[in-house]
């Protein structure tokens, strides 16, 4: 924000704001609550609040030399020159973000975790800098084609909810019934609802990079780090989904969706016998597997003469979060069959990364320690459209 370009109110209501956010924040704290904001969004409040303080003694300063000019020239000692404002080209945020400095020194904040060159950039540029460093768009198309490939969290539903999320579901109902005319006597329904909590926690990923790798240019250096830290943060995420469903029990409770298992090894009809365990909500079929196991459905296709395709009305979403089938054991989960969008991912912080980093801890060894984060939770939070596959014994 360019405080600048504000006049006197604009600047103190805004800082009276900024007050005001910042003591709500400190009660909550000492509240032992769960904060609102983050220790970047403090930061970047405390920051602003310094920038207005600034301003304001700046404008104050100014205002009292230029009174002492005039009662100068009012004493005889000269006349008053009017400051001319030349109207500078500012350059957008989105321009200066992209730009060749203003990436080098992104990469740099990365690196040391001091972000006072890409503010120096932002600033040099005559452009406005909120507490929030602006991202580069090369960073956001990594993250974002990271997501877009990945087909799992692609087919789950996502929201976007601060703080833990309750969602309800039917875990009981009576059904309708035909009234005939004439009669009486409305029989009142009786339900019965469940809770599911999505409790969000961090996912997290940490690789060492040598010094050669930090002495890549810029932009090589931002979508090396990111292109590997995102792409193993969502494959856990995925992993941890799937563990989840594994473990989840096979009938439903006041706080958990059950999923029935079929224990059946791969063949033609397993896939369109396992969908009949579905209610006819689930509507965009899937079946989550190991490419290796594809491979013993294709076998079974085959010795059938292929008569019956096993993944006709079924699309394939691959995982290695899941064993292939050769090497389960038995009772182990080796595909997932029905509709991805009974499954809901809660992201309070959004779907980027934040990458810390760490050049002491091994030094010596001329490593440098990265860490990328993503916070999230998730569930199966709709009951009816999931289930299992098991290997069986022997």
């Amino acid at each position: 924000m360019n405080f600048s370009e504000m006049d006197r109110e604009q600047l103190e209501t805004r800082q009276a704001e900024l007050i005001e956010e910042l003591r709500a924040e400190t009660q909550e704290q000492e509240g032992e609550e769960r904060a609102e904001m983050t220790d970047e969004e403090i930061e970047s409040r405390k920051a602003d609040l310094e920038a207005i303080k600034a301003e304001l003694e700046a404008r104050a300063l100014k205002a009292a030399e230029e009174a002492e000019a005039r009662k100068a020239v009012e004493n005889g000692a000269g006349e008053i020159k009017e400051e001319h404002k030349q109207e500078e080209k500012r350059m957008e945020i989105s321009e200066i973000r992209n730009s060749p400095e203003y990436i080098e020194a992104y990469a740099n904040y990365i690196r040391t975790g001091n972000n006072n060159e890409c503010r120096t950039v932002l600033l040099s540029q005559n452009a406005p800098a909120s507490g929030q460093l602006p991202v580069p768009d090369l960073v956001e198309s990594t993250i974002k084609t990271a997501w877009e490939k990945n087909e799992f969290l692609n087919k789950i539903r996502k929201t976007y909810f601060r703080g833990n999320l309750r969602v309800p579901f039917e875990l009981s109902a009576t059904g309708a019934w035909k009234h005939v005319e004439g009669t009486t006597g409305l029989t009142e329904e009786e339900i019965t609802i469940g809770i599911v909590q999505l409790v969000p926690h961090n996912v997290k990923k940490l690789c060492r990079v040598t010094d050669e790798c930090i002495a890549m240019g810029g932009e090589e250096f931002i979508r090396y780090i990111y292109d590997e830290v995102t792409y193993q943060i969502l494959k856990e995420l995925v992993k941890e989904i799937i563990d989840k469903i594994d473990d989840a029990s096979t009938s439903n409770s006041s706080s958990a969706i059950g999923i029935p298992k079929v224990k059946v090894a791969p063949g033609v009809m397993v896939l369109a016998n396992a969908a009949t365990n579905l209610s006819e909500d689930a509507d965009d079929l899937c079946v989550v597997l190991n490419r290796l196991t594809e491979a013993k459905f294709n076998t079974a296709y085959a010795s059938g003469q292929f008569a019956i395709d096993p993944f006709a009305g079924f699309t394939k979403v691959y995982t290695s979060a899941l064993p292939a089938y050769d090497t389960a054991n038995e009772n182990d989960m080796y595909a997932l069959v029905g509709d991805l969008k009974s499954i809901q991912a809660n992201y309070p912080e959004g779907e980027g990364i934040v990458i810390k980093w760490d050049d002491n801890t091994y030094a010596e060894d001329d490593i440098v320690k990265v860490v990328g984060r993503q916070y999230s939770g998730f569930g199966v939070t709709a009951p009816g459209r999931l289930v299992k596959l098991t290997k069986p014994g022997a």
